[in-house]
């Protein structure tokens, strides 16, 4: 509706709410779900529902093919097009672990309203698709209220005069920018290269010598937690590369955008890309039933009730998880969708491609003593579908570089990993015996709460 720019429309108050369908169901042509437009009309209709609209299914199914492939169905769907219209104010709330929909819906829907001048607020919590209700309800229920009566009735209570953005570190430990992201973000290249140890790397300012590969096989049983868990060892299936123990903390807030140049040996590859946090931590169990909390047995009111709506909810707290690496950021490609979203098209073994993967929006710190890692390998299980083939793929390491946007840029990078030999990255182990939480597929709808 905001995208429309209709006149009388003050303010909107994105929940985990998607800015582009495509994005939804794919990531540069990779399937992130086993289903399309169709299967959730079918999910949440009702069956009389689905009786009487089965000529707007098949138009579902007809316009969503599941290969990937960029269509006239989904331009239409896409809300950042529209972006420029927005004369509403945007209160954006979404869960940096949401596995459902996915940062990327946000991220992207943020940067274009700051192109066109909108007044904005962000809140980004440790949790997966949750309701702020369910995480900060106090302070979600005061600031909604403020928001409204400041939108649509005009109340001076100086609510946008408050911090942008209100960012979770910790369970329940929140923090705030003036802007966001922060005043001095930069997105900086930095570059993977080799390490003494084929498939385990480190992270540069400068480009790897020309002729620098690394080689995994795609093993569609093992995901990121799997590559995080082995980020010290050579294993066929990921290539890592990583810093030594940061001297500093380093701070990445927004989108990061990692550009790979691979050989596959088959006509078809997916790829994935995640950036880590190599360190111990205690973070909200976004992988949990509750995906970030839990549900109690008691109850708080807020407001009257009725006799058919209850103003009395259960009490909710964090449910929390210790760790030893975080993967924060994350993005996802069909290989064969090289040259256009518009058209995948079948890989000739033995040619190098290049592509762009767009990793989700984000705002981590890694602290000081932990390490950042940059993981490069196939399937993502339970998050992308895999290629039709196997493949191995090789990485040109000189052509091959991510765009991360650290808080006060390449200085800041150079700061953090001043001392540590910044491009060989493999000889400090992760801590061992500390869990990292396992990845599992999220149903398209999820639930709210």
């Amino acid at each position: 509706m905001a995208a429309t720019g209709v006149e009388g429309l003050k303010t909107i108050v994105p929940i985990s709410a998607i800015s582009s369908w495509y994005d939804y169901y794919f990531a540069k042509g990779a399937a992130l779900y086993d289903g399309g437009p169709a299967d959730l009309a079918g999910y949440v209709d009702s069956p009389d529902a689905q009786a009487r609209c089965a000529a707007v299914q098949q138009k579902l199914v007809d316009g969503a093919p599941r290969n990937g492939d960029w269509t006239t169905f989904w331009t239409a769907r896409d809300y950042v097009l529209d972006a420029h219209k927005v004369k509403a104010s945007v209160f954006v709330v979404h869960g940096m672990q949401d596995l459902n929909v996915r940062t990327k819906n946000f991220g992207q829907w943020w940067d274009a309203l700051a192109r066109n001048g909108a007044e904005r607020k962000i809140w980004l919590s440790q949790t997966g698709h949750v309701d702020p209700f369910d995480y900060r309800r106090g302070a979600w229920v005061d600031t909604l209220h403020q928001w409204f009566d400041h939108y649509l009735l005009g109340y001076d209570n100086g609510i946008e005069r408050q911090p942008m953005a209100d960012i979770e570190r910790h369970p329940d430990q929140w923090g705030t920018d003036r802007v966001w992201p922060p005043a001095g973000t930069a997105a900086t290249e930095v570059h993977p290269v080799n390490g003494p140890v084929a498939g385990v790397g480190g992270l540069s300012l400068k480009s790897a010598p020309a002729k620098s590969t690394a080689t995994f096989t795609d093993n569609p049983a093992l995901d990121e937690t799997s590559w995080a868990a082995a980020i010290d060892r050579s294993t066929p299936e990921k290539a890592g590369f990583v810093t030594q123990p940061l001297t500093r903390d380093l701070r990445v807030s927004g989108s990061s955008r990692v550009t790979v140049t691979a050989t596959p040996t088959t006509s078809s590859a997916h790829l994935s890309a995640v950036l880590v946090d190599l360190g111990p931590d205690t973070i909200r169990n976004y992988s949990g039933n509750g995906e970030g909390i839990l549900t109690g047995s008691d109850r708080t009111c807020w407001g009257a009730s009725t006799v058919g709506d209850s103003s009395c909810y259960l009490t909710t707290s964090a449910d929390k998880a210790d760790v030893g690496a975080t993967v924060f950021s994350r993005g996802w490609a069909d290989l064969g969708h090289y040259a256009a979203a518009a058209k995948g098209v079948a890989l000739t073994p033995g040619k190098p491609y290049t592509i762009t993967l767009d990793l989700a929006a984000t705002d981590h710190v890694v602290p000081a003593g932990h390490r950042l890692a940059l993981v490069v390998a196939g399937t993502d299980n339970g998050l992308i579908e895999p290629a039709a083939s196997r493949p191995t793929l090789t990485v040109d390491l000189a052509r091959t570089s991510a765009a991360v946007p650290f808080v006060g840029g390449a200085r800041a990078f150079a700061r953090a990993t001043a001392g540590t030999s910044a491009r060989l990255g493999a000889q400090q182990p992760s801590p061992r015996g500390v869990p990292v939480p396992r990845m599992t597929q999220r149903v398209p709808g999820g639930t709210g709460r």
